[in-house]
């Protein structure tokens, strides 16, 4: 049997397994794929507890759009096709929801804004979460997470948000909420909230007490501006299933439903090996397919192997976590470490060191492969050399799951 697995942008792996080997596939569920423009323009005209976007426009003196960075497959440019004549008339900038993350290259500006790129190159803010002098001060939420955001939002007379939601790893879903946190919040308001990962509840799916989630919901509450929100959500192949207005939470718990009959994929049985592909664009470092590790534990008998598919073009990316486990001689080591002294970004090295504590990770990337060891990890040049080396250590009988959207795939064992 001959598997082609994508990697990167354009490229692809192929792989060759012995008919005889349990061999199963996880992808998102099919759904059936409407007119897109007609799927946002649904949205935008019946948004959830909200007036409609003329309306909220009418008495807008200026306007701040706010949109995803380049780590999000979010369909920005497609959004603004239906919004933009309405904009154009009004004193508007957007501003890139960096989070902690860098901006944006130009290649990525235009992934990002397609053609309104060139027009609004001149109207853009990235955010820079370590910039103090660019953060306003609102208030504290109820768990003492400090509210800094962006001035940009401060000064803003009205806010519009164009996300997409999906599964993520901690906060249970992307989209809505994190727009502002982390999305334009400052460096200790995103380093508050993201120590609540340590917290079991804070996982995919979940939003009921999940604290990361709490958290976030209960600290924008310090931002007073009328805010216009617009969610999509996007099928295996990036295409637009689903789209919702209005409200930011509101809007966002819409999305959840709609997101859930794509990427909440039922499992029969754990396997022994489990491939987890993360796709472009969320492969663009070891920091963002991170996930791919996360989603894939969950499909993973113990004393199993993850084996890692991700390009990281730009290698490991934020170099917090990485230095954290490089100075750790274990896995609980490193778990201790993060108890006594949590510093933004050890939450991806706590994930990864608690999956160490029962599991083997293999990664097939572009990062140098002697940086890989002190992670924990084990570098292949190939995803069949990796898969080889994994079959060679499980046994012929060994059972084998392809997870073909790791990054976003939520395995639900039955």
């Amino acid at each position: 049997m001959k598997i082609e697995i994508p990697y990167g942008k354009d490229g692809k792996q192929v792989v060759e397994i012995d008919d005889n080997i349990n061999t199963k596939f996880l992808e998102a569920n099919d759904v059936e794929i409407k007119d897109e423009t007609e799927t946002i323009n649904q949205a935008i005209s019946n948004p959830f507890n909200s007036k409609n976007l003329k309306d909220f426009l009418k008495d807008a003196k200026d306007v701040l759009i706010i949109v995803n960075d380049a780590t999000r497959p979010t369909p920005t440019a497609k959004v603004l096709d239906h919004i933009y004549d309405e904009i154009s008339n009004i004193d508007f900038k957007f501003i890139i929801a960096t989070g902690a993350h860098r901006g944006p290259t130009k290649e990525e500006f235009i992934q990002i804004l397609g053609s309104y790129y060139e027009k609004c190159k001149d109207k853009i803010i990235v955010h820079d979460a370590r910039k103090p002098e660019d953060m306003v001060y609102l208030g504290d939420s109820s768990n003492g997470t400090p509210m800094y955001v962006n001035k940009a939002c401060v000064n803003a007379h009205k806010i519009i948000i164009i996300s997409s939601v999906e599964p993520h790893y901690f906060a249970g879903y992307t989209g809505g909420r994190k727009s502002i946190l982390p999305g334009i919040a400052g460096y200790e308001t995103i380093e508050k909230n993201h120590k609540l990962v340590l917290n079991p509840a804070a996982k995919a799916l979940a939003l009921d007490g999940n604290p990361i989630h709490e958290d976030m919901i209960d600290a924008i509450k310090t931002v007073k501006q009328e805010i216009f929100a617009i969610m999509t959500v996007l099928n295996k192949n990036h295409k637009i299933y689903a789209a919702t207005a209005g409200h930011i939470h509101d809007s966002f718990i819409k999305a959840v439903d709609k997101a859930n009959e794509i990427f909440a994929a039922p499992l029969q049985e754990k396997t022994d090996i489990v491939v987890s592909v993360v796709k472009f664009p969320q492969d663009i470092d070891l920091y963002q397919a991170q996930k791919g590790l996360e989603n894939a534990k969950l499909a993973l008998k113990d004393n199993g192997i993850i084996i890692l598919v991700a390009q990281c073009r730009d290698s490991i990316g934020p170099e917090t976590f990485a230095n954290l486990l490089k100075s750790c001689d274990t896995a609980e080591a490193t778990i201790e470490e993060i108890k006594k002294n949590y510093v933004l970004g050890y939450h991806k090295a706590g994930k990864i060191a608690e999956i160490d504590t029962w599991a083997q990770m293999f990664a097939v990337t572009d990062i140098e492969p002697e940086l890989l060891p002190d992670l924990f990890i084990t570098p292949f040049d190939s995803v069949q050399n990796a898969l080889d080396t994994a079959l060679k250590q499980k046994g012929k009988k060994a059972s084998i799951l392809f997870l073909m959207d790791g990054g976003l795939i939520v395995p639900l064992v039955q």
